[in-house]
């Protein structure tokens, strides 16, 4: 969404890092600048765009929660788990038991820099998954979008020199939801917005729905081909520049 800005600190701290005195956007910031159809549509459905933000708000909060936790729980941590993200956070610790992933300190929360193409991000995790070392990626969304891959294109980029054995990334989402018993659709209540998706044909009626308990639903999903994507993020950091030109040369980026 557009954002206005006073002052060219209040703009580059919105959206980049300092790294060793220099300025750097960040890779987050960057890839906003892609359309985003399925956003628009939630905008369009709620009661005004005051409402959507304050859902959206809310829903990054929870995301952010579940963030810290499972990085907490990748640390060796025993983070304390709130309740309303606790489905989540219960369904990654089955998943971490039961697949073989690997990590250490120094690998989560990592934050990474690109000189040369002059862009900065947080990596959420670096990872050795069935043998093989990439970058993790974790989301906290209703599907694996296909934006993702351009940050992750991007962090796979910056960091390629400094690790020899760098070879993927994945994406873990990580949400939560409920069942109907009668019918098999799935309520996902998230930002304090109730969505339903319904389960083909056979479906209750309004208010008919017998909801089970929150479970938890995780889902990991390689994309070891990149170089494409990072095409794809350059070209979207070169539209970023462009719409953000003139607090860029006030700054001396451009």
């Amino acid at each position: 969404m557009f954002e206005r800005f006073s002052t060219i600190q209040e703009f580059q701290d919105a959206n980049g890092y300092t790294i060793d005195g220099t300025w750097y956007p960040r890779v987050t910031k960057i890839v906003t600048i892609k359309a985003k159809p399925a956003l628009y549509h939630f905008y369009g459905q709620a009661d005004s765009f005051a409402h959507g933000e304050a859902i959206k708000e809310k829903s990054a909060e929870e995301g952010t929660k579940i963030h810290e936790a499972v990085e907490g729980i990748l640390l060796g941590q025993e983070p304390e788990i709130d309740w309303e993200i606790l489905p989540a956070v219960s369904a990654f610790r089955e998943f971490l038991a039961k697949r073989d992933i690997q990590t250490r300190p120094e690998h989560v929360e990592q934050r990474v820099c690109h000189s040369e193409h002059r862009y900065a991000g947080t990596v959420d995790a670096l990872a050795v998954i069935n043998g093989k070392f990439g970058v993790l990626d974790i989301k906290t969304s209703l599907s694996i979008y296909r934006d993702y891959n351009l940050q992750t294109a991007a962090y796979l980029e910056a960091l390629k020199n400094e690790y020899d054995n760098l070879e993927t990334r994945w994406i873990l989402r990580i949400d939560q939801g409920q069942v109907c018993n009668r019918c098999g659709a799935k309520l996902r209540t998230k930002g304090g917005r109730e969505k339903i998706r319904r389960n083909g044909y056979l479906t209750c009626g309004d208010g008919e729905h017998e909801w089970g308990e929150a479970k938890g639903e995780i889902e990991l999903k390689e994309f070891p081909s990149w170089r494409s994507d990072f095409e794809g993020f350059l070209g979207a950091k070169r539209l970023w520049e462009w719409e953000n030109e003139d607090w860029l040369k006030k700054i001396g980026y451009l």
